[in-house]
């Protein structure tokens, strides 16, 4: 099945990676395994500024219109329409079954929103175009077959850490469980609090909400830690007894899955009637046409992708 490929904030390192992998890889590109949505005279000035020779004819690329010329590095609100563009379009050949799957290269929210588009993330938008009542981040860092495989599914995401305690429900917490035990069968769940609450003493959520949730799955037969302290949840005792780690809030699961290993990690959304795959770094608008870019985690992205979709 064929994957639909997005080029991401056509200023950032999106079109970089791409071009820098095709270069290293030229047979994943293939028309028959990926399609590029984005704009191609955005890829053809990004691969000359990084010397990278293409066959045009080979890449199955479809159009969206950008408003404005590119410059590597400068985001320019008036091309934000674009990258809505290109989201939509990836979504309806998905939901279309045009595509088996979706991969995302990076985004930047801010210019996005400072366009006038509400926009929270990739997560949020495909969540509200197919009207899937609940999906989640599954953060994976050792895609490798010999690396030891770490991850990390997210409660909560692109909320303020004030609004984290609302979000910990006895609903969401069990939706939230079933997504994760449709594709894992062992879970550790991390407390929300410092050492899991300390049974009450150091906040309330674990004892009349996470606690409560855990012992009526486990009742029920399935494989499932916690709550846990999050300051050891990741250490060698607890991480190797589960096959996913859920994090109550973004900035709780994240920093281990970077410093793990930074450019090995991806993003699969789970709960969507399609599989998506996204690099789990930002647009590093800094780096945009140097050619410095790290391709790691875009490739185990496709790969990824590929293989849910077989």
């Amino acid at each position: 099945m064929t994957i639909a490929l997005t080029i991401g904030e056509p200023a950032g390192i999106g079109p970089d990676i791409i071009l820098q992998l095709y270069s290293q890889k030229p047979d994943l590109f293939s028309s028959e395994k990926i399609i590029i949505i984005g704009n191609k005279q955005c890829l053809r000035d990004r691969a000359d500024i990084l010397g990278i020779s293409c066959n045009w004819d080979r890449l199955n690329i479809v159009e969206i219109a950008l408003p404005e010329p590119v410059i590597p590095g400068k985001l320019n609100k008036n091309n934000a329409r674009f990258v809505i563009e290109m989201l939509t379009l990836a979504t309806e050949l998905a939901v279309q079954k045009k595509v088996s799957g979706i991969v995302t290269a990076p985004i930047h929210k801010g210019i996005l929103n400072d366009a006038g588009f509400a926009f929270k993330g990739h997560t949020d938008f495909f969540s509200q175009y197919t009207k899937s009542k609940t999906v989640m981040m599954l953060m994976i860092n050792g895609c490798e077959p010999e690396t030891p495989s770490l991850k990390v599914a997210l409660l909560t995401d692109h909320i303020p850490l004030r609004d984290v305690p609302n979000f910990v429900t006895e609903k969401n917490l069990t939706d939230c469980l079933n997504i994760i035990l449709n594709k894992y069968s062992k879970i550790l769940v991390c407390g929300l609090n410092p050492h899991a609450g300390e049974n009450g003493y150091l906040g309330s959520e674990e004892k009349n909400i996470i606690m409560p949730v855990l012992e009526k799955f486990r009742r029920d037969g399935y494989e499932i830690m916690g709550p846990i302290g999050a300051d050891v949840a990741f250490t060698e005792k607890y991480r190797h007894q589960a096959e996913v780690i859920l994090a109550m809030y973004h900035d709780q699961g994240l920093p281990v899955i970077k410093y793990a290993g930074f450019s090995d990690a991806i993003n699969v959304t789970l709960g969507l009637p399609f599989v998506r795959t996204s690099v789990d770094h930002g647009t590093a608008l800094d780096i945009a046409g140097t050619g410095k870019a790290d391709i790691t985690s875009l490739y185990h992205a496709i790969v990824f992708a590929d293989n849910r979709s077989a």
